[in-house]
């Protein structure tokens, strides 16, 4: 199995880059490795915790590592995602073409397909999406190989987490109003659920950034760096992530089709951790994060009143 540090096992904060990438940089990189696309536009859109995303013409997207904890994640993503893709029902931005160190630049990169949309916090979900998302959750949660990357802090037992998530609970709890009765209760109630036993492959990062939506429809599920094999209910956590109304998220929930409390329990506490990270994160540097998980812990209070 390939192991690795993944992306929120960090200090508070957005982390540093380590590495300087600009247009010029990733134009050298193309005119030494891929020069049949070394002339078209680029135009740098994104930066993430892990990676910077450049727009090459309307056709394509670069993706590069910032930082040295990503460079497995992208290294996954090339291995993985051209044998997903094909028995997924919705967009995943597997890779096209691959590049090398070089340039400069001392790790690998991907070039991926070019996908029309929103990240969802940016953009209008509509309710009907609801069963979408479940479909497609329910189509990735099949057993992995088991040289699946491991993954130390995603589709594990809660359990392992509860110290982190516990002490920014109680710094949130100081600073902001979204640390309430509801939110200690999803998560008490998720501690105490029995474990899972059977893994499945996980997307492992299901937040609305990584989710694009065009006109009210997902439109890909993008940043697979975290992917990995453990359980499903850290990915059902995107129910609260990703649905703003209560009937959606029922009838997520409803296709999903498991009863199990304990599943649903679990999924509730993950969602409790992404909240927390999210909103302890942001409140320093990032307003965005920082709304995104207090939308998460408004849904989560609001499902368990």
């Amino acid at each position: 199995m390939t192991d690795f540090t993944p992306t929120y096992e960090m200090p508070p904060g957005s982390p540093p880059a380590e590495v300087y990438i600009d247009e010029a940089l990733v134009r050298k990189l193309l005119q030494s490795q891929h020069p049949d696309l070394a002339d078209l536009p680029i135009k740098r859109f994104e930066v993430g915790f892990d990676n910077e995303m450049y727009r090459l013409c309307d056709r394509y997207t670069v993706r590069l590592p910032r930082r040295a904890a990503a460079v497995p994640c992208i290294e996954n993503e090339q291995r993985w995602l051209p044998e997903l893709v094909a028995r997924l029902p919705l967009l995943i931005p597997a890779p096209v073409r691959v590049g090398v160190a070089g340039d400069g630049y001392p790790w690998p990169w991907s070039i991926v397909p070019w996908i029309d949309g929103k990240a969802a916090d940016l953009g209008y979900l509509s309710d009907d999406q609801a069963v979408v998302l479940a479909d497609f959750m329910k189509a990735l949660h099949q057993p992995a190989p088991a040289d699946a990357p491991v993954n130390r802090v995603r589709g594990i037992p809660l359990s392992t987490r509860a110290e982190n998530n516990e002490d920014r609970m109680a710094r949130l709890l100081e600073e902001t109003e979204d640390i309430n009765p509801q939110v200690y209760q999803a998560w008490a109630e998720a501690l105490a659920a029995p474990e899972d036993t059977n893994p499945t492959w996980l997307h492992g990062d299901m937040h609305a950034r990584n989710v694009l939506v065009n006109e009210g429809r997902i439109a890909a599920i993008i940043d697979w760096g975290d992917m990995t094999s453990g359980d499903r209910a850290t990915d059902l956590a995107a129910i609260w992530m990703l649905l703003e109304n209560q009937s959606a998220r029922a009838d997520a929930i409803k296709t999903y089709g498991d009863d199990d409390p304990a599943l649903w329990a679990r999924a509730k506490g993950w969602a409790v951790i992404f909240g927390v990270v999210l909103l302890d994160t942001g409140l320093i540097d990032n307003r965005r994060h920082a709304e995104m998980g207090r939308c998460i812990l408004e849904r989560l209070t609001e499902d368990m009143a």
